[in-house]
């Protein structure tokens, strides 16, 4: 089984941010951080929902892929509450980044936690190269 590997960002020495086999792709949860590891959008689910797509976006790019191959995607929250209370604006900025209405499947998970203080969304995604 030939992969191919994205070590990149600031976990690089701990993760792999991607993993192609064959024509699926799987990406690791993407956070609103820059490539330091700086937290972008503190308190601002928009903002880091944003940041989040736009590393997602990063990452096919590297493997010639875009938004469009996307199949499924996991929403990992801190709070599912603010999450559906503002989930308009937040599927708003998804949208702008598929760049239409994703047909994907998506699942929604509220967590304790995130990796790291101040994060409130990561989003995992799997991709499949036709």
């Amino acid at each position: 089984m030939k992969k191919q590997i994205e070590r990149s960002g600031a976990f690089q020495d701990y993760i792999a941010e991607a993993v192609k086999v064959g024509n699926s792709m799987y990406i690791s949860g993407q956070v609103s951080l820059d490539e330091q590891g700086n937290l972008v959008g503190e308190n601002d689910m928009k903002a880091q929902v944003d940041k989040a797509y736009s590393n997602i976006a990063e990452l096919l790019k590297k493997f010639d892929l875009s938004m469009d191959n996307i199949v499924d995607e996991t929403w990992f929250v801190t709070n599912v509450k603010h999450t559906m209370e503002n989930i308009d604006e937040l599927f708003e900025v998804r949208r702008k980044h598929y760049g239409k209405f994703p047909e994907v499947a998506n699942t929604l998970i509220e967590v304790k936690s995130l990796v790291m203080p101040g994060l409130m969304i990561e989003i995992k995604c799997i991709a499949h190269a036709e």
